[in-house]
């Protein structure tokens, strides 16, 4: 009796304490108050960057796209690519331009972002979509020298994308 009381007040522990990490609030640049939540999908993919001349004709690396598969409960719902854009496997899609971003856990992780959705199509999930979030980020980022310009690289990363709608 003694171990399932234990076990109990665990799981009660760790559930407040899972609570409270979610309802940290999120950074004023990246914040959406008054909006509400439609969607939040989970994405893992890659940073592409490409090898290019710097200011001073030196080749460093510079972002070009993302792409990703979209997830929700671990099963594949839709993808994100270069616009930026999201799209559903409804057929809905949305596309957007930043609006404030944040820094990431670590050195290491590309910002958080808030961005303001500039085109919609398509009549599902995604259709009243007015504000996408990027948080939760993992990885991704490249700065610096690279050797040849023309050459590509990608940078694996995940983050979580919460997609919110105005009132």
């Amino acid at each position: 009796m003694l171990p399932l009381r234990t076990a109990a007040i665990f799981l009660l522990l760790l559930a407040s304490s899972a609570t409270a990490r979610a309802a940290e609030p999120l950074p004023d640049a990246i914040a959406a108050p008054g909006q509400t939540v439609v969607l939040t999908l989970h994405a893992e993919g890659a940073q592409v960057y490409e090898c290019k001349a710097g200011a001073d004709g030196k080749p460093i690396w510079s972002f070009r796209e993302p792409i990703a598969t979209l997830l929700a409960d671990g099963k594949t719902i839709g993808r994100h690519y270069a616009g930026p854009n999201w799209e559903h496997s409804d057929g809905s899609a949305v596309a957007a331009k930043v609006a404030g971003n944040a820094p990431g856990a670590t050195a290491n992780d590309i910002p958080w972002l808030k961005l303001e959705v500039t085109n919609r199509r398509g009549s599902g999930i995604l259709a009243n979509v007015a504000t996408v979030q990027r948080i939760n980020t993992r990885g991704g980022k490249r700065d610096g020298a690279c050797e040849t310009v023309g050459s590509f690289l990608n940078m694996p990363y995940s983050a979580d994308y919460v997609f919110l709608r105005k009132p």
